[in-house]
């Protein structure tokens, strides 16, 4: 009797040791793994928080199971330039970004990080809505703490030469001597080896302005020695474009060097022809074998401060003297002329997007003047009955900041085709929000909410500008290719499990410049190492987000 048990049992053993348990399995998928090529259906298993499995997973089960329904599946998006070094704080959560797919930020531009006493006050005291102890000395100590905190998204930064510049020489316009370049070099040396992506900076503020081709050049070599990336928004993406694309390819030739340009354009109406030449000129450097790539934003206008109005020889030595500078009567009547120059030596944004009706004024720091959110500088000045040189001179005395503001610049033409290039990816050069609490008390660029999903809706289901697999591979791989991280950017049996899964007909940016706080749908679930981080379309408050370091990482 126990023999003939024993034989009816064995189908039901044989059963059991085939049916493999997961943390997850994702059923009935789209699958666009990231690598550009045509979807196809199946299932993904997680454990942990790496991919466990792909295929036909019918036979096994799990703790926890999602139903794709046949929606896209597909790697979670790098914002491959976004600034949320401030907003994590307040808000762990991420979604304006995670609303859209996007599991990893990448800062760039200037880093919160290396800091000297100087600098950490200034960090502490010049703090706007969001409030947030500065605690940390090292570019690693920073990213720590963001992590240590407990955040939704993978974070991952680059260096900013500019705050290496100013942490050794300060903020005046100024060479380096051969000993301070060497102490910035060691400061570059030792980012590398927190983690740092390469090395970074914004050439038309102060005081990264300041810093000559060679003294890029001899930072690039440092962080090239540990395998990173020189990223820049460039010297000039308006009257001297052409020049700044030179300037790029030079590091990136004389450092031995990836190079990245940041929220590639063609800023002014007067420059949009040029890019065309800019175009040819990545495509035959990328021939002759430079590493070179960009990034942009789906939109017309940039985002910055109203400080980009004035020359930056004017803001030597920080925005501290240029407050001051701004009470001098004579250097007053010198700046409004400037403002109206179409100079060739700085990059004039004001003039540029053509004056006062183009610049729309979006956060400031003192709650009297937040009235004046969402409306034109030219607005503005008519109120106060003064003219819109000295408005935008006396908001920026009272408001002791830049002035978050937006001038429009591009044109479609150009963004269309900018889209389509097969080595850009896409930063959204924004925070990460959510409409409520002090988020509300300043207007972010639509950005902020939209840059990600008006790729998938608007330029590649409704434009046709580019395929949806291609723009996975735009969105999710091309990034992690660009920065050298493994194990991500990829649907792939061994990589991180940073997963998405949206609806490719409903994805639509809905933000607007007059609403910009609006969250983009279509995105159903986005996991991050493994963790929901979103379900159905709302938050977990799930914080799984690491520290994803670069290339020349080396943990002591």
């Amino acid at each position: 009797m126990k023999k003939y048990l024993l034989l009816l049992m064995i189908p039901f053993l044989h059963a059991c040791t085939n049916t493999t348990k997961y943390d997850t399995i994702i059923r009935n998928a789209m699958i666009y793994d990231g690598n550009g090529g045509a979807p196809y259906k199946g299932d993904i298993a997680v454990n942990a928080d790496t991919i466990a499995a792909m295929g036909d997973l019918s036979k096994s089960k799990a703790s926890e199971e999602r139903d794709a329904k046949g929606m896209a599946v597909a790697p979670g998006f790098s914002n491959m330039m976004g600034h949320s070094e401030e907003s994590l704080f307040q808000d762990s959560r991420a979604l304006s970004d995670v609303k859209q797919g996007v599991t990893m930020e990448v800062f760039g531009e200037s880093s919160f990080a290396p800091l000297n006493a100087t600098m950490k006050r200034q960090a502490q005291e010049g703090q706007g809505d969001v409030k947030y102890t500065v605690s940390w000395n090292t570019l690693g100590e920073y990213m720590n703490t963001l992590e240590k905190k407990g955040i939704a998204v993978n974070i991952s930064s680059f260096v900013g030469t500019g705050t290496v510049r100013q942490n050794i020489i300060g903020e005046g316009n100024v060479a380096p001597t051969a000993q301070q370049l060497d102490s910035m070099k060691m400061l570059v040396r030792q980012a590398m080896e927190e983690g740092a992506l390469g090395v970074t900076n914004a050439l038309i503020y102060p005081p990264d302005f300041f810093a000559k081709t060679d003294e890029l050049i001899a930072l690039s070599k440092e962080a090239a020695k540990y395998g990173g990336t020189y990223s820049s928004h460039m010297r000039s993406e308006g009257n001297r474009l052409v020049e700044a694309v030179n300037e790029i390819i030079t590091i990136g030739k004389e450092a031995n060097i990836p190079v990245h340009i940041y929220h590639l354009k063609a800023a002014g109406k007067n420059n949009w022809n040029k890019m065309d030449s800019v175009i040819k000129m990545v495509n035959d450097a990328r021939a002759n074998g430079l590493q070179i790539s960009a990034d942009m934003y789906t939109y017309l206008a940039g985002a910055t401060g109203l400080t980009s109005s004035f020359p930056p020889t004017l803001q030597d030595g920080g925005f501290g003297k240029l407050w001051e500078r701004l009470h001098d009567v004579a250097i007053r009547k010198q700046m409004a002329a400037a403002m109206n120059t179409n100079a060739a030596g700085w990059e004039n944004l004001y003039y540029g997007c053509g004056g006062a009706d183009h610049v729309l004024l979006l956060s400031f720091k003192q709650d009297s003047l937040k009235k004046y959110t969402g409306k034109t500088l030219a607005e503005v000045a008519k109120l106060q009955g003064k003219s819109p040189e000295a408005t935008a001179m006396d908001l920026i005395i009272s408001d002791s900041t830049r002035v978050g503001v937006a001038y429009f610049l591009m044109t479609e033409d150009n963004v269309k085709k900018q889209v389509a290039l097969p080595w850009v990816s896409f930063g959204s050069d924004e925070g990460s929000y959510a409409p409520e609490g002090v988020f509300l008390k300043s207007q972010p660029h639509p950005r902020a909410y939209g840059n990600f999903a008006r790729v998938l809706g608007h330029y590649s289901r409704d434009e046709k500008v580019l395929t949806l697999q291609q723009a996975i591979y735009q969105l999710a791989k091309l990034p992690i290719e660009t920065l050298k991280i493994k194990k991500r950017g990829e649907l792939k049996v061994g990589n991180y499990a940073d997963i998405i899964i949206f609806d490719p007909a409903k994805v639509n940016d809905l933000a607007t410049y007059d609403k910009p706080q609006q969250f983009a749908t279509g995105m159903i679930d986005v996991l991050v190492n493994g963790k929901l981080i979103l379900k159905d379309g709302d938050p977990t408050n799930a914080t799984p987000g690491q520290f994803v370091k670069g290339p020349g990482y080396s943990k002591k």
